[in-house]
């Protein structure tokens, strides 16, 4: 028997893309997070000097990459009591994200939390072990059967970000409740607004883990990361999970049955990614300059742009159906989200990406000129 799992939603944008490819100059492609941006040099360059693999990787990572995502956090998430028995390394984010609940035995009559606005995968991982989804930000309404809490900040899609004192909130509940929390954080380094800034600086916003969070106990608490966005490593399947070592030891006694393990170049090619600072504030700086045209240019084309303080995306309206928007940006060429597709069955909002060459935003910003409201 086949499972129940939720459609996919992409699908449902085909007609939309297909029509946004017919305009006359082509399609500005704003809907997918997917990194256009070359990769690294240093990071193909470490890729290639592992590629004598010939032995299987350690499911565990390698020390050196354990040693990189502990200092990782130290430097840059303000996480500085981590061991390497506290972190692990994934096949990217997305099959932790989806494989946890099972991993953790979770079943049918337990509870997987998520946001209000989510991230799709939140909601197949429960699927996949029949568990009931509530979607909820508020940690009082979080039910007693509740065995696994999903949170994200930098949230996709509307670029929200939670401050110490609502991390610390979810974390009081899941531990009353008797509930592993998860913070998906792979846009940490992602953040907009002045506060972000310490000097020239760029800070990370809050960890799960940060100590003002969790005050010393990681006890059931999980941070999970990527280096798709900050590193361009999308395609390598580059990411990790830190936090509660008794939590990291039985997943990883799992994954090593499974056998889901980060191919050994790959491994290497992230200890260089983690180490180096200068290609992700180059690459943040990319960012930032194409969401300072692009933004305004929605603005100026009627719409409100709403949170969107972090992360890859803009959350953007004109007061109508996300899909009646979608539509219409498509009609010039722009091919957008809609809402619907983050759990929000009447929203009137879209996602739009900032993972687009400059010259497909300068494009962009052209044909918002052209849109009617």
């Amino acid at each position: 028997m086949a499972l129940a799992l939720p459609d996919f939603p992409w699908d449902a944008l085909a007609p939309f893309a297909a029509q946004a490819r017919a305009h006359p100059n082509g399609i500005v492609d704003l809907s997918v997070g997917s990194p256009v941006d070359p990769t690294p040099a240093l990071i193909r360059e470490s890729l290639a000097a592992a590629t004598d693999a010939h032995s299987y990787p350690l499911t565990a990572g390698t020390v050196a990459l354990r040693e990189a995502i502990v200092a990782w956090y130290a430097r840059r998430r303000g996480v500085d009591d981590l061991g390497v028995a506290n972190v692990l390394p994934t096949i990217g984010s997305k099959e932790f994200i989806a494989g946890l609940a099972l991993w953790l035995g979770i079943g049918p009559g337990d509870v997987v939390v998520q946001p209000r606005r989510a991230y799709p995968t939140y909601a197949v991982g429960a699927a996949l072990v029949g568990a009931t989804v509530v979607a909820s930000d508020d940690p009082a309404d979080w039910p007693a059967n509740t065995k696994l809490i999903w949170v994200n900040s930098p949230a996709n899609p509307d670029g929200t970000i939670l401050t110490v004192e609502q991390l610390a909130a979810g974390v009081a509940r899941a531990r009353e409740l008797g509930a592993v929390i998860a913070s998906d954080e792979c846009y940490a380094e992602l953040a907009w607004g002045e506060e972000w800034m310490s000097g020239d600086e760029h800070l990370a916003t809050p960890s799960i883990l940060d100590p003002r969070v969790i005050h010393g106990v990681r006890r059931s608490v999980l941070s999970v990361y990527s280096l798709s966005k900050q590193s361009n490593l999308a395609g390598y399947r580059a990411g990790f999970v830190a936090g509660c070592s008794e939590l990291i030891a039985e997943i990883l006694e799992v994954r090593k049955n499974l056998g889901t393990m980060p191919p050994a170049p790959v491994q290497a090619a992230m200890v260089t990614a983690l180490g180096d600072d200068e290609h992700v504030a180059a690459q943040r700086e990319r960012y930032r300059s194409r969401r300072a045209r692009l933004l305004p240019a929605f603005e100026s084309a009627g719409f409100t742009v709403d949170a969107s303080d972090g992360g890859l995306y803009l959350w953007v309206t004109v007061g109508e159906g996300s899909w009646t928007t979608v539509e219409r940006l498509a009609a010039l060429g722009i091919l957008v989200a809609p809402g619907t597709f983050y759990g929000d069955a009447d929203s009137q909002h879209v996602r739009v990406a900032l993972t687009a060459t400059d010259a497909a935003i300068d494009d962009a910003v052209s044909r918002l000129a052209l849109f009617s409201n």
